[in-house]
């Protein structure tokens, strides 16, 4: 196994560790969850550069890695449905729209169909990452009791029940439309696909 595919495979070990620690209600074990999270999106990235660089490109990593990147963000986000943060249906559609595009997406490597990535999607991707690491920030750093009693003003702000609601909204209608467009845009190729005999 390749060093980018043992990245991936660390990234999926690392999913129910991060989950684990940041659902203990214990505050040193909630900041350790934050680092554990960091390391394994940092694999994200480092695993993809290396399979670029190095040429390290693999069926099973093309298989394995949107996978693992959907495992770690559907984890995150289901953990803050969890503490009481997140509404559970908006999560539930965010992660149904991106297990069924990145399935899609695995077949038709199979398949040896190449679909095309638009930038819709790609500000999707940004976009979750972004509030997610922005919800574990401030979730973390409430941790520190000395920030949270000594600025309570701040952290009422930061944690704002509607902004974080409004946000959330948002993130979640443009993954759903994204994944419309996506089905819609290649949808010659999904028709080509499900229309090929095994």
């Amino acid at each position: 196994m390749v060093l980018p595919n043992q990245l991936t495979v660390l990234r999926i070990i690392l999913t129910p560790i991060f989950l684990i620690l940041f659902l203990s209600g214990d505050s040193f074990l909630i900041q350790i969850s934050s680092v554990v999270f960091i390391i394994a999106a940092i694999t994200d990235w480092y695993d993809g550069w290396l399979a670029r660089k190095f040429n390290y490109i693999t069926e099973w990593g093309k298989f394995l890695d949107p996978l693992a990147d959907k495992i770690l963000t559907s984890t995150a986000f289901m953990g803050f449905v969890i503490v009481g943060i997140l509404s559970l249906w908006m999560v539930v559609l965010i992660i149904a729209r991106d297990l069924v595009i990145t399935l899609l997406r695995i077949y038709a490597d199979y398949r040896k169909i190449n679909f095309t990535t638009s930038k819709s999607a790609q500000w999707k991707t940004f976009l979750q990452m972004f509030f997610l690491y922005y919800l574990l920030l401030i979730y973390t750093l409430k941790t520190f009791n000395g920030l949270y009693i000594h600025y309570p003003n701040i952290w009422s702000r930061l944690f704002d029940p509607t902004l974080i609601y409004s946000i959330m909204l948002f993130i979640t209608l443009f993954t759903v439309l994204t994944g419309i467009a996506y089905l819609f845009a290649n949808r010659l190729l999904i028709i080509k696909l499900v229309g090929r005999e095994n």
